[in-house]
C-alpha cells in the first residue's frame, strides 16, 4: 500500500512508520489519485505528481486554497477553492476553465467564514455524479450545498436542517441519489446554539432536495472528517469533535472520536479503541483502507497517521509530520 499525507506545511509519504517530505506547501487539504496521476489541493495552489508522489510541478491557482479534487470516469476533473470558486478540466488537468455560474450565483453574496474579521466562503465539499459528470454538489462553508443538474450553468440552494455550514459531503457508491454530509455551528450571522441538531451528518435519499438528521445521540456532534468505503457495505466513518478549534493543546485534549454506520446512518459505533477513547488529538484526514474492508487511514493534529480496523484496532503508520489534514491510499 502507499500512503501519501497531507499535512499543513507540505506533502509526506509514509514508509515502513518513517514519513518523508516530498513536498513543501501549506495546507493540504485534499490528496487524489486519478489515472496514475496524483494531485495535490494546497492552500497555494494545485500541484499535480507523475510518478507516485516523489516529485511535484504546479498545476495552477497559486493564489487560490484547493479543499477539494473530484473527478469522473469519462477523465473529468473539478476542483473547488476559497474563496469559493469551481473549476473544470477535460484533459486531466492539463488546462483548466472556470465554472462561472457557480461564483455569480446570487447566495454566493453573503458566503463567509464568520470569523473576526471575517474570511471568504470557501467551497470545501465536492461530489460529482460518478454516473453523470454534469450533476455536481458543492458544499460551502459558511453557505449551503449548492446544487447542479447541467454541470455547473444553473444552481440551487439546499440547506440541510437549515444547516449553511458543509464540511465534508459523499455519495453512496451504488446509488448516487443518497448523500451523506457533515456539518459544524457555523452560521452567517455567526455560531448556532450547541444542541443536537444543529451540528453533525445528515443524509438525503433524493439527490440532495431534502434531508434528515443521522446524528442523533451522537457526541461529540460537531463533524467534520468523513468518508464511504467503496466496496459493500459502504460503511461511513465520520470523526468528530466538541467545537471548530479543538486541539491536542485543551486541558484534557482534543476529545476527538470516531465512529461508524453500516446503514446509512441510522445506527453508528465507535472504531475508537481504549487509548482513543476519546481521542486526545483531534482527527483530520481520513480516507478507507484500500487493502482492508470497513478499515480506514486517520491523521491527527498531532503529526500522526493511524491505521484503524473494521473491528477498532488501532495501529500507528507514521509520525513527527505536522497536521494530518488529508491522505492518499493506494
Amino acid at each position: 500500500m502507499h500512503v501519501l499525507a497531507g499535512t499543513s506545511k507540505g506533502v509526506y509519504v509514509l514508509d515502513g512508520g518513517h514519513a518523508r517530505q516530498v513536498l513543501e506547501s501549506r495546507g493540504v487539504r485534499d490528496l487524489v489519485r486519478v489515472r496514475g496521476r496524483v494531485f495535490a489541493g494546497t492552500g497555494a495552489g494545485l500541484y499535480v505528481s507523475d510518478d507516485e508522489g516523489e516529485s511535484w510541478s504546479l498545476a495552477g491557482f497559486p493564489e487560490l486554497e484547493i479543499w477539494q479534487i473530484r473527478s469522473h470516469p469519462d477523465g473529468k476533473l473539478y476542483v473547488s477553492t476559497q474563496p469559493a470558486h469551481l473549476f473544470v478540466s477535460d484533459d486531466q488537468g492539463l488546462t483548466w476553465s472556470e465554472v462561472e455560474p457557480f461564483a455569480q450565483a446570487p447566495e454566493a453574496a453573503a458566503w463567509c467564514v464568520p470569523v473576526k474579521p471575517p474570511l471568504p466562503g470557501r467551497a470545501r465539499a465536492l461530489v460529482v455524479d460518478q454516473s453523470n459528470a454534469d450533476r455536481l454538489w458543492v458544499g460551502v462553508e459558511v453557505g449551503g450545498i449548492m446544487r447542479s443538474d447541467d454541470g455547473g450553468q444553473s444552481w440551487a440552494l439546499d440547506l440541510p436542517g437549515e444547516n449553511p455550514d458543509l464540511h465534508m459531503m459523499c455519495a453512496r457508491p451504488d446509488n448516487p441519489e443518497v448523500l451523506f454530509a457533515s456539518t459544524g455551528y457555523g452560521r452567517l450571522d455567526g455560531v448556532a446554539e450547541m444542541v443536537e441538531g444543529n451540528a453533525g451528518v445528515f443524509r438525503s435519499e433524493d439527490g440532495g432536495q431534502s434531508w434528515v438528521y443521522a446524528w442523533k445521540g451522537i457526541t461529540p456532534r460537531y463533524s467534520r472528517p468523513m468518508c464511504i468505503d467503496e466496496r459493500a457495505p459502504y460503511a461511513l466513518t465520520v470523526a468528530s469533535a466538541p467545537t471548530a478549534f479543538s486541539s491536542f493543546k485543551d486541558e484534557g485534549g482534543a476529545q476527538a472520536m470516531l465512529f461508524r454506520s453500516e446503514d446509512g446512518g441510522e445506527s453508528w459505533r465507535s472504531l475508537c479503541d481504549e487509548a482513543h477513547s476519546p481521542c486526545t488529538a483531534n482527527l483530520h484526514g481520513l480516507t478507507p483502507d484500500p487493502e482492508r474492508l470497513g478499515g480506514v487511514l486517520v491523521g491527527t493534529d498531532t503529526g500522526e497517521v493511524w491505521r484503524v480496523s473494521d473491528g477498532a484496532q488501532w495501529s500507528a503508520m507514521g509520525e513527527g509530520m505536522p497536521p494530518v489534514l488529508s491522505i492518499a491510499a493506494y
